[in-house]
């Protein structure tokens, strides 16, 4: 299936499954590296990070924790800059290592403020881990230290990332024609 068509919209595939695993794979490699002896506590970015945070999680060959938070800042194939909290953590992060597991990383304002919120409750240290990363969108100072792909500003789906709520099961990522 190297097309599909998702509400309006046709859709091209950009990036294999098997590219996906292979990188998440490496960014699994890498954390474990970089984390040895530590036990960070993952935090997935709702919807969108879900399966990414998954499969992370299986790859990593260090003990971890994982936990949730849902954000919202999307409406149809646009962010709309404006990002609010929908439900947020319940755990203590004194003294905890956080990596922050986000599905795409563009305008970097999501990061900045979940960096600002979370650093309020004491964390040892904070770190991201993004899917995705379009650097050349990127308007806040941030600097995400584990990225699978770095990709052009187009829009994509696919792997949990949607086109309004469509389109997250599927298994390649795809880009929007136009």
């Amino acid at each position: 299936m190297s097309i599909v068509k998702i509400k309006d919209k046709s859709f091209k595939i950009s990036i294999t499954e098997a590219e996906i695993k292979e990188r998440v794979k490496a960014v699994a490699q890498q954390i474990s590296k970089d984390m040895e002896g530590k036990n960070p506590l993952l935090l997935g970015v709702l919807n969108g990070a879900f399966m990414f945070a998954a499969d992370l999680m299986r790859e990593m060959t260090i003990p971890c924790e994982i936990s949730f938070v849902k954000l919202a800042s999307y409406q149809g194939t646009t962010s709309t800059g404006k990002i609010k909290e929908v439900f947020g953590i319940n755990e203590d992060l004194t003294n905890r290592t956080v990596i922050i597991v986000e599905d795409i990383v563009e305008s970097g304002l999501t990061m900045k403020q979940m960096i600002e919120s979370l650093g309020t409750r004491n964390p040892a240290s904070i770190h991201i881990c993004t899917l995705f990363f379009k650097p050349s969108k990127l308007k806040e100072k941030i600097n995400p230290e584990y990225v699978a792909f770095s990709i052009p500003d187009d829009f994509i789906l696919g792997y949990g990332l949607d086109y309004d709520q469509q389109g997250r099961g599927l298994k390649d990522v795809y880009t929007i024609i136009e």
